[in-house]
């Protein structure tokens, strides 16, 4: 799995750990890591402390993939924030779907219910064909 980790110092072992900052949880959706959680690293690694990673892990928690996290924030930049995609943004076009669905919902009601009178009306007008016509014969036969 894909996190977002930052480089942290650990001065009790005297070794270099991630923080795990946010988990991918698909293509484009992450979560924030609520809670403090950390990798060591050992000492064999040479990071600057603060520094931004992508690291993935195995299911068991092991480092398979680490590496500087520059291009990815800076091609999140570039897609997301510099076109105007903004936190606010995304409510607002959120509300507005909710609000065309609930929309396109009472239209919907409202061609259903016009459906169903159509249907009314129409079977008044062949049960008033069918009296005329018992009516008519009835004329008929008695003339």
């Amino acid at each position: 799995m894909l996190y977002l980790a930052q480089v942290h110092k650990n001065e009790f072992l005297d070794q270099l750990q991630l923080r795990l900052l946010a988990r991918q949880e698909a293509e484009n959706m992450w979560t924030i890591i609520p809670e403090e959680a950390f990798i060591l690293l050992g000492k064999s690694k040479t990071l600057a402390e603060k520094l931004l990673v992508l690291v993935e892990l195995s299911p068991t928690g092991e480092i398979e993939k680490l590496e500087e996290a520059t291009n990815w924030v800076l091609e999140v930049v570039k897609t997301y924030l510099t076109t105007g995609i903004t936190p606010e943004f995304l409510r607002e076009e959120t509300e507005r779907a909710e609000q065309w669905r609930q929309n396109l919902t009472l239209q919907t009601q409202d061609l259903a219910r016009r459906s169903l009178e159509l249907e009314a009306r129409r079977e008044q007008i062949q049960a008033l064909e069918e009296s005329l016509k018992r009516e008519k014969n009835g004329i008929k036969e008695e003339s």
